[in-house]
């Protein structure tokens, strides 16, 4: 029989605080909140009890320093199961490697079982309880993130918020006629409300899922379907559908999930007349989440996946009424895209732009999950507005840039990637390929060309390493994977061009790398532990944007009020210069990085597509 944890009804306290507000305001006009509070404690008080004895040890140690996460020591790494070692059995062999190259973080991709055929890469989950079996079982699962958490490593797991599989239990139920599971979803019996909504809303996948609403025959009904015909769109504004989904949190957690990566969190509120993302209630449901889980488990965090504009997404860690309360992480979206652009147009203008304007240099007990590639592909978010403050600069006129830049048509491109998801309305494109070959190794034709772009790689990892919270090193980043066309020989893929980017992971290269890849993964490890030696690197530390008025070097300030760390990145091929005094620099400086400083008096020379930790040497 589970025993009580004697230290629930003091976390139970805790939370109550911040989950009598968001409940109120999601579901107070309909709905009896005093009775949805004592479902909501039955639900944690129960899981909290059910916690195996390891985790509630980490739960203490981590509920004595919830900033656990915000430690310059964090660093991830993200995967899909089934392309990183087949079988979640075989996890546990590649935790040496893992541990070599610094890695605390571990991000499996979508292991939870996903519908048959097509399922958008596993994100149209099927039963939120059960792992695919290609990869393996729930036990498999658990001991792998016991052998992780032994070793230092946190797992990670996506669950999916705004949708299921159409084949989900509650799905079939609903098409069944169960008028109780018929409201887990947004369900209409004829297109009258569809169209209404429509009107306002964009489209996610306009080339293979134009539309929000698909006609489900076996309901005779309309379907809210943001992003596939086949996943059906939750109704948040239904109280069971966040019970639900708690109860599954919690029950994940007690598997030995310690990072939930919320999916497509922005879409999960509706209203009628806007984009529906993004709306004020979507960060009351994450707040009532992350603090009823908090009290079932608080060694459990939880990241926000809102690819949104800066403007939307600083709410996504915690603004307001929501400071602190929200998600501990979220991706920085922006950052990336700034990074590309700049290596684009050699021109740091807008990045540096984009990042002071927007961001605030710190928040309370979250931060970013800064990354320069990923799974997804790169849509290019550039403003009207953004643009405006460089000089001659044109929002619509960049973003087709950087399109033809990074498909690799413009003139001069080092790169080799693809385009996505043409928006015929507005010309807009986003971009695939990996970091590799986009940074241009799968075009270097010679050894300087790939000195060049395992230079742009290097800077990439150097400036997530810096730049502030957990830097995410996507599968293979490490080792310079190139593009992988296989995909378009596999039917249930190859309408996906985001598979071109995600290759398997070759055992043997990792294990004994060489060529490009040794080096890649050599300056990948230096750079790494270099961020675990510096605690200014840390993510409570502020991150003070420096306008230097230099258009090739960004550079920012990490505001240790100790020992401050001042990073400089040149984005371009050409060594540049910049006077010391730009950089706010005061006395003798030494690189972390352990590059030699060159000055000219008192100017320091920045050596092409490098990257400098600049702190106070003795």
């Amino acid at each position: 029989m589970a025993e009580p944890d004697p230290f629930f009804p003091l976390r139970w306290r805790r939370a109550l605080r911040d989950l009598r507000g968001p409940l109120a305001r999601l579901y107070g006009d309909a709905h009896d909140i005093p009775a949805l509070l004592d479902r909501v404690r039955a639900l944690a008080e129960a899981a909290s009890a059910a916690r195996p004895a390891g985790l509630r040890a980490l739960d203490l140690a981590r509920d004595v320093d919830p900033d656990w996460f915000l430690s310059q020591e964090m660093v991830a790494y993200v995967a899909y199961a089934d392309r990183f070692t087949g079988r979640l059995s075989a996890l546990p062999e590649a935790i040496p490697y893992l541990r070599d190259l610094g890695v605390t973080y571990l991000h499996l991709m979508p292991c939870l079982l996903p519908r048959p055929g097509q399922s958008d890469g596993g994100y149209a989950v099927m039963d939120y309880r059960r792992i695919d079996p290609r990869v393996g079982t729930m036990d498999d699962l658990e001991a792998a993130a016991a052998a992780l958490r032994a070793e230092g490593l946190s797992l990670c797991l996506d669950l999916v918020l705004n949708h299921t599989a159409r084949e989900h239990d509650w799905a079939t139920r609903a098409r069944a006629g169960d008028p109780f599971y018929r409201q887990f979803y947004l369900i209409f019996d004829d297109d009258t409300l569809p169209r209404a909504y429509g009107e306002s809303l964009i489209d996610i996948f306009p080339d293979q899922a134009p539309g929000s609403f698909t006609f489900d025959p076996d309901l005779g009904a309309w379907v809210w379907t943001t992003f596939n015909a086949y996943q059906w769109d939750l109704n948040w504004a239904n109280p069971e559908v966040f019970l639900a989904i708690l109860d599954t949190i919690l029950h994940l957690a007690n598997k030995g999930v310690e990072v939930f990566r919320l999916d497509a969190v922005a879409f999960m509120w509706k209203r009628m007349g806007t984009t529906c993302q993004n709306l004020p209630e979507v960060h009351d449901i994450l707040q009532a989440l992350v603090q009823a889980t908090r009290a079932a488990a608080p060694a459990v965090i939880h990241k926000a996946e809102a690819i949104v504009g800066p403007r939307e997404l600083v709410p996504y860690l915690g603004q307001g009424g929501h400071e602190g309360k929200v998600a501990q992480l979220a991706y920085h979206n922006n950052l990336m895209v700034q990074f590309w652009s700049s290596l684009a147009s050699r021109d740091t203008r807008l990045m540096t732009h984009v990042l002071k304007t927007h961001f605030p240099e710190r928040f309370t007990r979250a931060s970013f999950a800064t990354y320069i590639r990923c799974h997804d592909d790169i849509g290019w978010a550039i403003t009207d507005e953004d643009a405006a403050h460089v000089p001659h600069l044109q929002a619509h006129a960049h973003r087709r840039f950087l399109a033809d830049f990074y498909n690799g048509t413009f003139p001069g491109s080092f790169a080799r990637g693809a385009d996505f998801q043409t928006n015929e309305a507005t010309g807009d494109r986003r971009t695939n390929g990996s970091l590799a070959s986009l940074a241009g190794l799968e075009r270097a034709k010679d050894p300087a060309e790939t000195d060049l772009a395992i230079a742009r790689i290097l800077l990439g990892h150097a400036l997530i390493a810096s730049f502030g919270g957990i830097p995410l090193l996507y599968m293979g980043d490490e080792l310079g994977l190139l593009n992988d066309h296989s995909y378009e020989a596999d039917p249930d893929l190859r309408d996906d061009g985001r598979w071109m980017q995600r290759p398997r992971m070759p055992w043997d290269l990792a294990r004994h790398p060489t060529g490009p890849a040794a080096r890649i993964h050599a300056g990948t490890r230096a750079i790494l532990a270099a961020r675990k030696r510096l605690p200014a690197l840390a993510g409570h530390v502020p991150t003070r944007i420096l306008d230097t008025g230099h258009p090739a070097l960004f550079a920012y300030l990490r505001a240790d009020e100790a020992e401050p760390v001042t990073c400089v990145l040149n984005v371009t091929e050409s060594e540049q210069r910049i006077a010391a005094w730009a950089l706010r620099l005061d006395g003798p400086h030494e690189d972390a990085l352990g590059q030699p400083l060159r000055w000219d008096n008192d100017t320091l020379l920045v050596p092409p597509y490098a990257a400098l930790w600049l702190r106070r040497s003795a």
